[in-house]
């Protein structure tokens, strides 16, 4: 996926947990926060807290999805994404992609990943890999500061 390109429509899900969302709830006000994990990724834990963090401190401010993103069969087990979920403190909605359909959307192969969309539902950054939080977090604040101006 192009930076600028529209957001996809949040289809697909073989499961919502922590709440639903849809494309319409998150384009208009805020911008938001798209994050790909899976159970097996270590570096996806590893990422959590931080992830986290954003969540709390943008509260009101940046919509955060999880995506859930299997990289084998053992990671379409929903009860193991709960557990894991509930382990890292999963809070916001998780979009459980099983088949991928969100991810195809993307274009994404990796997570962890992370896709910033602006408060209009374009694109505006993506980063996959465990490190690089802070260029991230740059990316969102300046998102950010958009609205605030508008």
């Amino acid at each position: 996926m192009k930076l600028r390109e529209p957001m996809p429509e949040l289809v697909g899900a073989t499961e919502w947990l922590n709440g639903q969302v849809t494309k319409d709830e998150l384009v208009g006000e805020k911008p938001t926060l798209f994050h790909f994990w899976s159970i097996s990724c270590h570096l996806c834990k590893e990422a959590m807290p931080q992830v986290n963090e954003f969540r709390d401190e943008y509260e009101g401010k940046l919509n955060v999805v999880a995506v859930h993103m299997p990289r084998s069969e053992d990671d379409l087990d929903l009860e193991e994404i709960k557990k894991v979920a509930s382990e890292h403190s999963i809070t916001q909605p998780i979009f459980v992609d099983s088949e991928l359909r969100f991810a195809d959307a993307l274009e994404n192969q990796y997570v962890p990943a992370y896709y910033v969309f602006d408060k209009d539902g374009k694109l505006r950054h993506f980063q996959a890999g465990g490190g690089g939080m802070q260029m991230l977090e740059k990316r969102v604040n300046r998102v950010l500061g958009e609205v605030e101006k508008a």
